[in-house]
């Protein structure tokens, strides 16, 4: 991939600077505390934040253990911008790069948990799963894995509020997550107990926070 290979963060129809104001509207505050609940960061913990955005995220995991050290990776320069004039002295660190170099990035085996949230429906689906095998890469054996993303559009409501996200980031992307396709792809990467443990409606579509860990003895296991 490119640096140009990427969706901007509001897909085709706003630009840059509205990122903060329209997560207001997806009930962000409500699938980011559960994505920290679910990370668990522990003193001590390295958290890698891929496609982190304006660093909401990557700051609130550092606001639930200021002991943890947290890296935010974008390939958007933009948004890194709004995520460092956030973060000031916390020990929050941003870096430029896609989420499938997190190798070349932050490093293999060295991240105790890896979050992500509103990145992988606006990829391709061969992009979506060399994130996740690159996600599966910087976690150390047993280490965590959260994603908080649309996943399966389960009512007929929640498909047509899909369609709003739909129009922004394309059809053919998004229509594999509204299918209900990561868990699978989660597995496919190697990653073991995958679970879907939160469904958040929001008016643009249900959001999934799913879970997994990377095999403790190293190598891929099945779900």
């Amino acid at each position: 991939m490119t640096e140009r290979a990427f969706t901007p963060a509001l897909g085709r129809f706003l630009p840059t600077r509205y990122y903060d104001i329209v997560a207001s509207l997806v009930r962000e505050r409500l699938w980011r505390g559960l994505v920290v609940r679910e990370a668990a960061p522990a003193p001590g913990d390295l958290i890698v934040d891929v496609g982190c955005g304006t660093g909401s995220l990557a700051l609130l995991l550092h606001q639930a253990e200021p002991a943890a050290w947290v890296i935010g990776v974008d390939p958007d320069p933009a948004v890194l911008a709004r995520a460092k004039r956030k973060a000031g002295l916390a020990g929050v660190e941003f870096r430029t790069g896609l989420g499938d170099e997190l190798a070349d990035v932050v490093g293999s085996e060295i991240a105790d948990v890896a979050v992500s949230s509103l990145v992988l429906h606006q990829c391709p689906l061969p992009v979506k799963r060399a994130i996740l095998a690159a996600m599966y890469d910087v976690l150390r054996p047993g280490g965590r894995l959260v994603i908080a993303d649309y996943g399966l559009q389960r009512t007929r409501a929640m498909r047509l509020a899909f369609r709003i996200v739909q129009l922004a980031d394309g059809f053919q992307d998004t229509r594999p997550n509204a299918d209900g396709i990561l868990p699978s792809l989660i597995a496919e990467a190697g990653f073991r107990d995958v679970r879907e443990v939160e469904v958040v409606p929001t008016i643009t579509g249900s959001i999934s926070v799913l879970t997994a860990y990377r095999g403790a003895l190293g190598g891929p296991l099945s779900a």
